[in-house]
C-alpha cells in the first residue's frame, strides 16, 4: 500500500517547484533569448527561485493526470490526497487561489484553489504515475474543438491548427507548447491536447507518421512569428505534440491545447 503522507509530500514538492523554478527545458532556450524583455524575463524567474516566489500572477488551477496500476492499493480515493496537497500548497505559499465554486452564478472563489482537475487512468501493474499542469487562465482560454468532417486529409488538420495559433496566440503569453488531440470522441480528443501538454520537448510521437506531423507543425507554426510575448522575436512555439486515439467512422474530432512560455509541469512516480 502507498502511504497517503508520502504521496501528498511529493506531489506538493513538486507543485511548489513548478510554481517557482522555471522548467529547465525552458531556461535552455530563454537564456538563448536576446529579444524584447529578455532580460526582465530571465530576471524575474532568477528572483522567483531566491525569494520563493511564484514565476506568474496567475498560479494556475492544478490539472493531474493520475496513471495506476491495477495492483496499487491506495489509503484513500486519490483525488482526495491530490486535492489536499493542492490546497495545503495555495495556503502554505504566496500563489493566488484561482478556482471558483459556480462557474456561472456565483464565482466566489473557494479560498484553497481546488477542487483541482484529476483525469486517471488505469494501467497494469504496481506503479503509481502522476503528471500535472499547472494551468493558467490565459494558456486555457485557447482550448479548441473541432468536429471535422472524416474526410478531412492532413492538410486540413495543419490549416485548423495553425489559423487558430494565428489568431489566438498571442494571447497566452508565448512561446506555446501545443497539445493536439486527434480522435476517440469530442471529450476524448480534449483531453489527449491536455495530456500531450505533459511531454518533454524533445519527446516525439512513437508513431513516425505523427511525429513528422508534429515537426512540420512546429516548423509551419514557428514562420508564423508571433515571437515571445507576441512581440515578434524569438520562436513562436517550443514543441508540438500530438496524441490520437481510434475513432467512429464517421468522426474526426480535433483538439488544440497550448501551454504558456512557463509551461508549469511535473511529474512523481511511486511503487507498490
Amino acid at each position: 500500500m502507498i502511504n497517503k503522507h508520502v504521496i501528498s509530500e511529493k506531489i506538493k514538492k513538486a507543485i511548489v517547484e513548478a510554481n517557482i523554478k522555471i522548467n529547465p527545458e525552458v531556461e535552455e532556450i530563454i537564456e538563448r533569448y536576446e529579444g524584447p524583455f529578455s532580460d526582465i524575463i530571465k530576471e524575474n524567474y532568477r528572483v522567483s527561485k531566491e525569494e520563493k516566489l511564484p514565476l506568474c500572477q496567475d498560479t494556475g488551477i492544478v490539472e493531474f493526470f493520475v496513471f495506476i496500476g491495477h495492483e496499487v492499493k491506495l489509503e484513500e480515493p486519490i483525488e482526495e490526497t491530490l486535492n489536499r496537497a493542492v490546497g495545503e500548497v495555495y495556503s502554505e505559499y504566496p500563489f493566488r487561489y484561482s478556482v471558483v465554486s459556480d462557474p456561472l452564478f456565483e464565482r466566489i472563489n473557494t479560498g484553497t484553489n481546488t477542487p483541482a482537475i484529476v483525469h486517471i487512468f488505469q494501467v497494469k501493474g504496481k506503479s503509481l504515475e502522476i503528471r500535472f499542469l499547472v494551468k493558467g487562465g490565459g494558456s486555457e482560454n485557447l482550448t479548441v474543438l473541432r468536429m471535422m468532417t472524416p474526410t478531412s486529409d492532413v492538410e486540413k488538420v495543419k490549416e485548423f491548427v495553425i489559423e487558430h495559433i494565428k489568431e489566438h496566440g498571442a494571447k497566452a503569453c508565448p512561446p506555446l507548447h501545443v497539445g493536439i488531440g486527434i480522435g476517440g470522441t469530442a471529450d476524448k480528443a480534449l483531453l489527449l491536447s491536455k495530456l500531450a501538454l505533459t511531454k518533454s520537448f524533445k519527446e516525439r510521437n512513437k508513431d513516425p507518421k505523427y511525429a513528422g506531423l508534429e515537426k512540420e507543425l512546429e516548423k509551419e507554426l514557428n514562420f508564423l512569428g508571433i515571437g515571445f510575448q507576441g512581440l515578434g522575436k524569438g520562436i513562436t512555439v517550443y514543441s508540438v505534440h500530438i496524441e490520437h486515439f481510434p475513432t467512429h467512422i464517421a468522426t474526426l474530432p480535433v483538439a488544440v491545447s497550448v501551454d504558456c512560455y512557463l509551461c508549469r509541469r511535473g511529474k512523481v512516480t511511486f511503487e507498490d
